[in-house]
């Protein structure tokens, strides 16, 4: 794990210049507007899944350490949810950065900066992807070694996945406040997404 925080780890939030639309539109109204359906709520679905993903996999790496999961049953269980978690979180960066981003960010150009410090923190859990890859997989062949390498693997990897999950919490936190305010105010049709 690296012992110099990033500043996606370092920030407590949106700066407050970016959160005018979020104090327009709290979080705790969103589900009541008329313009929560489609790609607001499918934005928030995505990254809930993305939360619960993080969750099962801090879960199994939890138990596995504490001896309630074998390595054989551990390896089956945690191998193809963590490449799904993996791939689908790049996938869905890409599309962000790709596609939606210049989008929100041309029909409100006083959220630019907000759409750059998202994309910004993009790359940064893109690097902490790769960590994380590199770090399970090394853990993985670790499961065929001695029970100390074993358990200097596992540690290592649940240090890299507590990092991840930290940075991926923020950044989904911000990016929600940025984003589904921006689409409650327009809509989607009134942002060309719909």
């Amino acid at each position: 794990m690296s012992e110099i925080l990033t500043e996606l780890e370092r920030r407590p939030g949106l700066p407050e210049d970016l959160r005018w639309l979020a104090a327009k539109y709290p979080r705790e109204a969103w589900q009541a507007h008329v313009n929560i359906g489609g790609m607001a709520n499918m934005w928030l679905q995505r990254h809930d899944m993305f939360r619960e993903l993080g969750g099962v996999l801090t879960n199994v790496i939890a138990d596995y350490r504490e001896g309630k999961l074998t390595a054989p049953q551990f390896a089956q269980f945690f191998a193809p949810r963590l490449n799904f978690f993996l791939g689908q979180l790049d996938g869905h960066h890409r599309i962000e950065d790709d596609h939606y981003f210049p989008v929100f960010a041309n029909a409100e150009k006083r959220l630019k900066r907000g759409f750059d410090i998202l994309d910004a923190d993009h790359h940064t859990i893109h690097e902490g992807l790769e960590r994380n890859a590199e770090t399970a997989n090394a853990f993985l062949r670790a499961l065929q070694d001695t029970d100390d390498k074993q358990r200097f693997a596992a540690d290592a990897y649940a240090d890299e996945n507590t990092q991840l999950v930290a940075m991926l919490t923020r950044h989904l936190a911000d990016e929600e406040d940025l984003i589904i305010p921006l689409i409650l105010d327009r809509g989607d049709r009134g942002l060309g997404i719909g």
